[in-house]
């Protein structure tokens, strides 16, 4: 039986939605037991949103797997008293409430900390937990617009485009609580005293907006978009359309895939023009660009396939699940009879299992208040007063 990194970890997981419970998915696969935490109401919204695979959306199933779960009204003070025992026993909580309502619960960091020194508390927000701006509503789009992201995306003359991949949501309010997550558990196992994770989806997206910020140091702005090494202002990295309507990706910075890009197609003229931008760069695009027409995307993949300089097709993500390398690679994988994602890092000696579906919600109350000493007739009570 393969090692499992995380084991011994116990991660009370209060989040909805999206980044949050992709955060503790992460956790749950390297081995933390993960306890999901949803009120008695609505709980989490992913639940019923989007398309239905049984009784709860895909959205929901492939973010909260390998996850415990519990009902809690932490509303009610027996709610809220429960919560705390479990916190006695864990390592972490995480929530993605608007900043003060964990205080309002009376469960702020101070209150966790009275129950356990050592508890890490991770709240993830859009703007933090200080500023002019951490009360207000955001989502993903919001936090990359001000966080001169979504700026940059986009081609020359056109307006910004909106990703389909979350970069706030997910760069930020997912990768950055997991990293932040682990950088205080490991203080507080050496400490003995637990810190308040402060994520900030704005800040984390910004935060690795290097090649903008590169710019600004270098002129004081960055360039429009469109005009920048990576964003199509060199003919040598941008995507080309071809005959049917797909595109590929060419992406050779390097001076030796530039040239050996240029010998594949015939266009031995074009070498100088490597990163050059302006006019000169424009009518090397142009060149490229009716060369990339003349074939379909397959007949380009058969041409590059056994060339090493950084040209490949874009793919549609059907595409990319059935693709050799993701296969080989089991980057997809099928768990409750659903296909998704496999955990992004892989470890040596680590097989993540993948047994256990995202839970219905309460499904694991009985034997998680049990371990805290509840008997039968005490949970029964508890149901029929609404507090799980």
């Amino acid at each position: 039986m393969s090692s499992k990194p995380l084991s011994g970890l116990r991660i009370l997981d209060l989040t909805r939605l999206l980044p949050g419970p992709l955060a503790t998915q992460h956790l749950a696969d390297y081995g933390a037991e993960v306890i999901k935490i949803e009120d008695t109401g609505a709980g989490d919204y992913a639940r019923s949103m989007g398309a239905m695979a049984g009784e709860t959306s895909y959205f929901y199933q492939v973010v909260n797997r390998n996850k415990k779960s519990l009902r809690l009204d932490l509303k009610q003070p027996a709610g809220r008293a429960l919560f705390l025992r479990l916190v006695e026993s864990a390592d972490a909580v995480v929530e993605g409430f608007r900043p003060g309502v964990m205080d309002k619960l009376g469960l702020g960091h101070a209150a966790l900390l009275e129950a356990n020194p050592a508890i890490v508390l991770c709240s993830i927000t859009g703007y933090g937990q200080t500023g002019p701006y951490a009360q207000r509503a955001g989502h993903d789009i919001n936090y990359i617009g001000y966080a001169g992201v979504l700026d940059q995306i986009g081609t020359a003359g056109s307006g910004p485009a909106v990703p389909n991949v979350q970069i706030g949501d997910l760069l930020g309010g997912t990768m950055s609580a997991a990293f932040g997550i682990m950088v205080a558990l490991y203080e507080a196992k050496s400490s003995g005293r637990g810190r308040h994770v402060d994520v900030s989806m704005t800040d984390a997206a910004m935060a690795h907006a290097i090649f903008p910020l590169v710019e600004v140091l270098a002129h004081g702005r960055v360039r429009p978009r469109g005009e920048d090494l990576l964003s199509g202002g060199v003919p040598c990295y941008g995507v080309y359309a071809t005959a049917d309507g797909r595109h590929m990706a060419v992406g050779a910075l390097e001076e030796k895939f530039w040239f050996l890009l240029c010998d594949t197609l015939g266009l031995p003229e074009l070498k100088s023009a490597h990163l050059d931008g302006g006019e000169a760069g424009e009518q090397a695009r142009q060149r490229l660009a009716e060369i990339f027409a003349s074939r379909s995307l397959a007949d380009w993949v058969a041409v590059f396939d056994g060339v090493d300089c950084c040209v490949t097709p874009v793919l549609r993500l059907e595409e990319s699940m059935e693709n050799a390398q993701i296969q080989a690679r089991g980057a997809v994988v099928e768990v409750g009879g659903i296909r998704q994602f496999a955990p992004p890092v892989r470890l040596s000696g680590h097989v993540p299992d993948f047994s256990r579906p995202a839970p219905a919600a309460g499904a694991n109350a009985d034997s998680l208040l049990s371990e805290l000493g509840l008997d039968a007739g005490q949970i029964d009570q508890l149901r029929q007063s609404g507090v799980i």
